[in-house]
């Protein structure tokens, strides 16, 4: 399946080993911005939190990790603070992609990110092309709430491809352009 916020992000999802990992966050100063930086987890499962909405007409069959070209798929993924899926939820990323890829390895993937992280509450939005099986960045291109006007970018990690739910590192690299760090 092919996970586009995974982030599809973004049903795109090797199993790593990597401990348990709180949200960590760094407000610090790059050239006189505002900046946020943290990571969360997306759990995608299939046909619950993420649907093929169109079956795509050639290349692989469906898998945890492939879907044929031209697949359109949805999803509305929870964000934990660790991979566990049980973990605590403090976001969701939902939206769509479309497999790009003729491998059915890659996804033109849209989401909208909403968060509840580190005393800031809004969402963010991303677009770009979403690998399945290795890491991939997606630039930010607009927020609302506390994020409003925030730039930078989400890198998208897969951390299980195995099994219903597959579950994807999400790393979250924010700056204000018109926010100071300075008090």
């Amino acid at each position: 399946m092919s996970s586009c916020v995974h982030f599809y992000s973004i049903v795109t999802i090797l199993l790593f080993a990597l401990p348990p990992l709180e949200v960590t966050s760094h407000h610090h100063n790059h050239n006189g911005l505002k900046s946020l930086h943290f990571a969360l987890f997306q759990h995608e499962t299939i046909n619950k939190t993420g649907y093929i909405i169109v079956n795509g007409v050639g290349g692989p069959p469906v898998s945890q990790t492939t879907t044929p070209f031209g697949t359109l798929f949805a999803f509305q993924d929870p964000l934990t603070l660790k991979p566990n899926y049980t973990s605590k939820v403090v976001g969701m990323a939902q939206g769509t992609s479309i497999t790009s890829g003729l491998d059915g390895l890659q996804s033109i993937s849209i989401a909208s990110i909403a968060l509840n992280v580190k005393k800031h509450k809004g969402s963010i939005s991303v677009v770009g092309v979403t690998h399945n099986t290795k890491h991939a960045n997606h630039p930010v291109v607009g927020g609302t709430g506390d994020f409003l006007f925030v730039q930078g970018y989400v890198t998208s990690s897969p951390v299980n491809l195995v099994g219903l739910t597959v579950t994807y590192k999400i790393e979250f690299h924010l700056y204000w352009p018109y926010a100071s760090s300075k008090p």
